[in-house]
């Protein structure tokens, strides 16, 4: 029997198997599709976006590098100069409902608290490119996967779990569904799943146009809906306010995507050739908890969107992250009272969050008598300084902030990338997947007192080239600060933060070495 069964091998369900591999914990990835490699996965239909807090993620378990060569962007200015000691401000912001705006224009005064970092912006991938990164990973960690296995029943006892997939039946003591937004498990699990409905139905596909130069490249909104064309040859996107009712129901036909075409932009273009195509909707959808005993939801499986904005996947992503190291200290039993139900307490926020950014776009760009009124107010404030700090800090993925019962400045927040003298790096530390005590003082004041949680926690003592004014901070293993102190660091206080994130101390020690 395994300890968890991953349902689905997306970025999702590897990200999640990775973090419980290599807390030691045993893990079998079961994914529906024989291919590992569809065409719907690269590109360009697989482009996507890691934004910041995704880059930030990936650099914080030393996969960033894989990643971008693997995206093909090695060129990107994805990190700050390694010389800096204060953060820059953005090189580049997503859109809002196809409006694009000017990083120039966010107010760096109004985001304090940052530091340089490898990992300061996100940058363009597809989905074949990271479930390839991070495949390889799961494999050195000893992740086994089973494709072909679509899951069919489960069922759950005080005990653990139980799958049927391809035929087979799979034991394990938990189970974590990402298997998409038509997730079986959710479905077969009994968890609710709430929202609304959709209003367009959208495509994704690559074609042959007779005459590229008639449809400009950029986001159009029209009086029928929008258009995308991309620089990759061929790659168009497009939106139709048809109530969603094409979706999934009839064939993508070459004569119905050029109908779909012609009336969104205007254009009577002719398609050529449909290469591969795709359609979705913008149906907002959300369990209404990510755990129901032994089961457990991440990435769509969770909820499910539009991808205006290209939130879906950072939003999977930033699960993985709070959940596997919850999920493996359950599992190693060293896990306090609660830690896992904070899974749901923490990530369901932030999804109905997205949610509501998503539907915001699809009510500005609707079609109607008063959208030119309201795209152009929309537009004007997104324009302003306050407007465009806004988009910044809900796309960017590096401000999100869990109500963690105290009122301190960075506690609930993604922890600035702290670098000690000799070179190294916050993210650096996080690299195992363990928590790390920071400890700035000159007597390393923390020092034995971090100790008693050796193996859960790091300790890092030293002097910082930017210490933001604090002197001590406890970081979760997903990078949120737990705890922090501007003064003489209380022991207790810390203590007490330890107890909360990482049960009771493994051991008593003293003399750390600081670095």
């Amino acid at each position: 029997m395994h300890d968890v069964v991953v349902a689905g091998a997306g970025p999702v369900g590897l990200f999640v198997a990775c973090e419980l591999a290599l807390s030691g914990c045993s893990v079998l990835v079961l994914e529906r599709d024989r291919d590992p490699r569809p065409p719907l996965k690269a590109l360009p239909l697989g482009l996507r976006g890691l934004n910041a807090g995704s880059a930030e993620t990936f650099y914080r378990r030393g996969l960033l590098e894989a990643t971008m060569q693997a995206s093909g962007a090695e060129a990107q200015e994805v990190g700050a100069d390694p010389e800096a000691v204060e953060a820059p401000g953005p090189r580049a912001l997503s859109h809002f409902a196809g409006m694009t705006l000017n990083a120039a224009d966010v107010d760096t005064a109004a985001l304090p608290y940052r530091l340089p970092s490898p990992a300061m912006e996100g940058f363009m991938t597809s989905l074949d490119a990271v479930t390839s990164v991070l495949t390889e990973r799961a494999s050195a960690l000893g992740v086994e996967i089973v494709r072909d296995a679509p899951v069919t029943a489960v069922s759950q006892d005080d005990e653990g779990t139980v799958i049927t997939a391809g035929g087979r039946q799979y034991r394990s003591r938990w189970l974590v569904g990402c298997d998409g937004g038509r997730s079986a498990v959710r479905r077969l699990a009994g968890f609710a799943f709430e929202g609304t409905e959709p209003l367009f139905t959208g495509y994704v596909a690559e074609v042959v146009l007779a005459d590229p130069d008639q449809l400009p490249i950029g986001f159009h909104l029209t009086d029928s809906g929008m258009y995308l064309r991309t620089p990759f040859p061929g790659h168009l996107g497009l939106m139709d306010f048809d109530g969603g009712t094409f979706d999934r129901s009839q064939p993508l036909t070459r004569e119905h995507l050029q109908a779909v075409l012609r009336r969104v932009s205007g254009v009577d273009v002719t398609l050529d050739e449909v290469r591969l195509a795709s359609s979705f909707t913008d149906r907002a959808m959300q369990a209404t908890t990510y755990r129901m005993g032994r089961v457990l939801l991440a990435g769509d499986a969770a909820h499910i969107h539009s991808p205006l904005g290209g939130q879906g996947l950072n939003l999977g992503v930033g699960d993985a992250m709070n959940l596997g190291w919850k999920l493996a200290a359950t599992v190693r039993a060293t896990a306090p009272d609660g830690l896992l139900d904070t899974y749901t307490t923490e990530r369901h926020p932030v999804g109905a969050a997205v949610l509501d950014w998503s539907r915001a776009q699809v009510a500005t760009m609707n079609p109607g008598p008063n959208a030119p009124a309201l795209r152009k107010l929309v537009h004007d404030l997104m324009r302003t300084t306050d407007g465009t700090t806004q988009v910044y800090r809900q796309t960017s993925g590096l401000f999100a902030h869990y109500d963690l019962g105290d009122g301190s400045t960075l506690v609930g927040r993604s922890a600035p990338d702290f670098r000690f003298e000799d070179g190294t790096r916050l993210g650096d530390l996080l690299h195992n997947g363990r928590g790390v005590a920071l400890d700035f003082t000159e007597g390393r004041a923390l020092d034995g007192t971090a100790q008693r949680w050796a193996g859960r926690i790091a300790y890092a003592a030293g002097p910082v080239r930017n210490n933001l004014g604090f002197t001590a901070l406890l970081i979760r293993p997903d990078g949120v600060v737990a705890w922090d102190a501007a003064h003489t660091p209380d022991r207790h206080a810390f203590e007490r933060a330890a107890h909360q994130w990482f049960g009771a101390p493994s051991r008593l020690t003293t003399g750390a070495p600081s670095l």
